[in-house]
C-alpha cells in the first residue's frame, strides 16, 4: 500500500472510530487528525474539507460492503440473496456497527444518500435478477437493513434468540434454509 493510501486508510478509520465512540458531532477535522495521528496539513493533504472526509467516508463504507459482498459470491448472482443474509447477519453480530462512519457523514450532508440509494437499487435488482421470489427479496433487504438501521442508532432490542429466528425466518423465504 502506498505511504498516501495509508494515511488516507488510517484517517478515514480514525473517522469512523471517533464517530461511534462520541458521535457525530464531535467529528472535527481537528479530533480526526489527533485521532489518527496525523498532522491537520497531513489530514486536508488527503481531504481538503470536511465534506471530501464525510464523502469519503460514505464511499468506504460502499467500498467496503461491495467488496465482501462480491468476495462471498464470487461473481455468481445466483445466490447473491444468500450471501447478502449471510454477511449482513454476521455483521449484526458485531458489538459495534462498522457504518458509523456512513452515519456521520450523513448527519452532516444528506445530499451523500444519493450512491447509498444507488448501491442499495443495484443490490436489490440483481437480487431479484436471480429469478427468486421478488417479494421475498424485498423482505430480505427491508428486514436486514431495519435490523442495521436498529443497530447503528442504538434501537435495537431483539434479543439474540429473536434476531436469529426473524433471520432464519427470512432465510426460509429466500430458500436458504
Amino acid at each position: 500500500m502506498a505511504r498516501g493510501e495509508s494515511s488516507r486508510e488510517k484517517i478515514l478509520d480514525a473517522a469512523s472510530d471517533l464517530a461511534f465512540r462520541q458521535g457525530a458531532a464531535h467529528l472535527s477535522l481537528d479530533a480526526v487528525a489527533a485521532c489518527a495521528g496525523v498532522s491537520k496539513g497531513g489530514l486536508l493533504y488527503n481531504f481538503p474539507n470536511k465534506a471530501a472526509l464525510m464523502k469519503a467516508l460514505v464511499e468506504k463504507y460502499i467500498g467496503d460492503f461491495r467488496a465482501r459482498l462480491e468476495e462471498a459470491t464470487d461473481g455468481d448472482d445466483s445466490n447473491l440473496p444468500v450471501r447478502y443474509l449471510d454477511l449482513s447477519a454476521a455483521k449484526l453480530e458485531q458489538e459495534t456497527p462498522s457504518s458509523s462512519g456512513l452515519l456521520a457523514a450523513l448527519a452532516e450532508d444528506p445530499s451523500l444518500l444519493l450512491p447509498v440509494k444507488a448501491f442499495n437499487r443495484d443490490l436489490v435488482d440483481r437480487m431479484k435478477a436471480g429469478g427468486k421470489d421478488a417479494g421475498a427479496i424485498l423482505v430480505l433487504f427491508l428486514v436486514v437493513e431495519g435490523m442495521r438501521a436498529q443497530s447503528v442508532f442504538g434501537t435495537a432490542m431483539l434479543e439474540p434468540e429473536e434476531r436469529s429466528l426473524v433471520l432464519e425466518k427470512v432465510a426460509s423465504l429466500i430458500g436458504a434454509a
